[in-house]
C-alpha cells in the first residue's frame, strides 16, 4: 500500500482554513515531558483509503538532523499549544529511526524498521500474522489507531409527530317510554223511542155493529226501544321508534413544534475531513 502526502490525496484540505497557526505541519514535536525533538513537515496518508498513517518529523531540534516517521497513533495533537506530544519517545528511539530521504523508498521493509523502533519490546505486543511486502496497519492498532477521543460518535435525534387513535366512551343515550293520560270526549248520537197516546173524536158518529163493542180484556201492545252508547278503549300502534348508530368521519388537525439535531463540524488547523451521510 503506497503512502502519499496529504495535499496530494486531498488538494482542497486547506480551503476554509486560512489560519496558519492551525496548520499541523508547523507544530513542534515534543516528548510528554515537554522536550522538543523536532517539528512536523508533512502528513502521510495511505493512497487507497486516505487514512492518516504518519507524521513526517524533522528531527533537527534533537541534534540528529534527519527526518523520520511518527505513526499517527502515537501522536497526541494539542491545538492550543500548537504541539504534537509523543508518549515514551526516547533518545535511543530517535537514534534508531531510519532517515527519510525519499518518500518513494518507503516500502514494507522501511515501515517495519520504523515499527520495530516504536513497538513495545514484549513478545506479546509484536504484530502477528503480517505478510511480507504488505503493510497491515490494522494489526498494529497501538501505532495507527487514532486515539479514542478522536473517534467519538454522536447520535443526532429528531422529534416526529406520531398520530394515533383511542376509543373512549363519550356518553350514553337511553330511550324509554312512560304513560301520559288525557281526557278524551266523544259524542255519540242515540235514539230513544217513546209512545205517544192521542185521543181522537171520530167524525160522522157511525154505529158499531152489535157484539164488537164492550169486550173485556182487549189490550193494545207496542214495544219501545232506545239506543244506549257503547264506549270502550282499544290500543293501537301510534308510531314506531327505531334506534340505530351511525359513524361520522371527521379530521382532527394538530400542530406541534418538533426539534431536530443537526451536525456542526468545527475544525482547527487543516485536517482532511470526509463527511458521509
Amino acid at each position: 500500500m503506497s503512502l502519499i502526502k496529504l495535499e496530494d490525496f486531498y488538494p482542497a484540505y486547506r480551503e476554509g482554513h486560512s489560519d496558519s497557526k492551525s496548520e499541523i505541519k508547523s507544530f513542534e514535536v515534543c516528548t510528554q515531558g515537554g522536550k522538543k525533538v523536532g517539528s512536523v513537515t508533512d502528513i502521510l496518508v495511505d493512497e487507497q483509503q486516505g487514512r492518516f498513517r504518519y507524521l513526517v518529523v524533522d528531527m533537527g531540534l534533537s541534534g540528529f538532523g534527519k527526518k523520520a516517521l511518527l505513526p499517527i497513533g502515537l501522536a497526541h495533537i494539542n491545538y492550543t499549544d500548537h504541539r504534537v506530544y509523543v508518549e515514551g519517545l526516547s533518545k535511543g528511539q530517535i537514534e534508531r529511526l531510519p532517515d527519510l530521504h525519499d518518500l518513494e523508498r518507503v516500502d514494507y521493509h522501511y515501515e517495519e524498521q520504523v515499527r520495530d523502533v516504536y513497538r513495545p519490546t514484549t513478545p506479546a505486543s509484536v504484530a502477528q500474522g503480517t505478510t511480507k511486502g504488505v503493510s497491515h496497519y490494522e494489526q498494529d492498532p497501538n501505532l495507527y489507531a487514532v486515539n479514542d477521543t478522536q473517534h467519538q460518535s454522536l447520535k443526532l435525534y429528531e422529534e416526529r409527530l406520531i398520530a394515533s387513535k383511542q376509543r373512549q366512551k363519550t356518553g350514553e343515550v337511553a330511550i324509554e317510554k312512560h304513560v301520559e293520560t288525557k281526557t278524551a270526549r266523544v259524542s255519540v248520537p242515540v235514539e230513544k223511542e217513546r209512545v205517544v197516546i192521542e185521543r181522537v173524536t171520530p167524525m160522522g158518529g157511525a154505529a158499531i155493529a152489535p157484539g164488537t163493542a164492550f169486550q173485556e180484556g182487549e189490550v193494545a201492545r207496542m214495544e219501545v226501544y232506545e239506543e244506549t252508547p257503547d264506549i270502550h278503549k282499544e290500543a293501537f300502534v301510534r308510531e314506531e321508534v327505531r334506534v340505530t348508530k351511525v359513524v361520522d368521519q371527521d379530521t382532527v388537525m394538530a400542530e406541534e413544534t418538533l426539534r431536530r439535531e443537526e451536525l456542526e463540524v468545527n475544525t482547527q488547523g487543516h485536517p482532511a475531513v470526509d463527511q458521509e451521510r
